[in-house]
């Protein structure tokens, strides 16, 4: 039986929202999602031990920064993989957090999720 993996989708715009979010579910992965860092951080904090993957926008509606939520993320869970996305600057990322240039490709994202967590469950 194969475990599950958890990924959290953190993004302000509901189409590439929603293409993160089909593309990691038919990458074999349980997805949650939200538009701000306030959100992704209640999320963080009652189910983060379950995520191994979140990807954030830098550029999110709300007081915080994507950036400073991927190292929130990996100060809490130091195991979870970030991918931190932006179309407008390259951002000072956390420790093992990997940076994905807007506009992306699916072909994108599936290779630097692969990166990231190794090709298993990824398939794409």
């Amino acid at each position: 039986m194969q475990t599950k993996r958890y990924a959290l989708v953190v993004e302000d715009d509901a189409l590439q929202r929603q293409m993160l979010v089909v593309l990691l579910q038919d990458s074999g992965y349980e997805v949650l999602q939200c538009d701000t860092a306030e959100a992704a951080m209640v999320i963080l904090q009652e189910v983060g031990h379950d995520l191994v993957l979140m990807v954030a926008d830098v550029q999110l509606n709300g007081d915080m920064r994507g950036s400073r939520l991927a190292g929130f993320a990996r100060q809490l869970f130091p195991n979870i993989k970030v991918i931190v996305t932006s179309g407008k600057e390259w951002p000072v990322l956390p420790d093992g957090a990997m940076f994905l240039r807007k506009p992306w490709k699916p072909v994108d994202l599936i290779r630097e999720a692969k990166a990231a967590l190794g090709p298993e469950p990824l398939s794409g």
